[in-house]
């Protein structure tokens, strides 16, 4: 007889500790996105003047990207529209030098004509970037909505596209949900 009392109810804990169990290993919705290195997030923040908590960054890991990153640029108009924070975010294969890195940034601004604080050079292992991002790969510019924290809260990868381009575009301009405050409710 108490087998037959106790079968259920260990069965009924067991699928809960199980459930539980995979609750806390599964991946997380932004973990599944990504996140930016650490050393990406360090150099990483909206433009001046511009409040924001999310912004885009237009991530290139050549030359040969210039073309898919300015048609982002020309496509979402982000010369005219100030409402949209954004960045252009060469990654480089760090030096291993301050000095070396210096020069290196140098060049690249030589060859922008922009404010520095929409350049955003990044000096990091790329394939390691590439993987933190949840990118493809390297082999066409990304578009990525990025929070203050370098999460990854959506991308797109290659030339613009529109309706990729509205989904950018949402994800970016949605209101981030209000923090608690301290001492709230006394």
């Amino acid at each position: 007889m108490w087998q037959t009392l106790w079968t259920p109810t260990l069965a009924w804990l067991a699928a809960a500790t199980g459930a539980l169990i995979l609750a806390g290993v599964a991946p997380s919705e932004t973990s599944m996105m990504g996140r930016l290195p650490s050393r990406a997030v360090q150099r990483l923040g909206p433009p001046a003047g511009v409040p924001s908590d999310r912004v885009l960054a237009l991530v290139g890991f050549d030359r040969s990207h210039r073309g898919e990153i300015n048609s982002w640029i020309d496509g979402l108009r982000l010369h005219e529209d100030r409402s949209i924070p954004w960045v252009k975010m060469p990654v480089l294969d760090d030096p291993g030098d301050e000095g070396a890195r210096q020069a290196m940034e140098g060049r690249i601004r030589a060859t922008h004509d922009l404010p520095a604080q929409r350049l955003v050079p990044v000096f990091t292992d790329r394939d390691q970037f590439i993987r933190a991002a949840g990118l493809s790969g390297g082999d066409h510019a990304s578009v990525l909505v990025l929070d203050r924290n370098g999460q990854v809260l959506a991308r797109a990868e290659g030339q613009f596209d529109s309706a990729r381009a509205t989904a950018i575009r949402e994800t970016l301009l949605v209101p981030s949900p209000p923090q608690p405050t301290l001492g709230a409710g006394r």
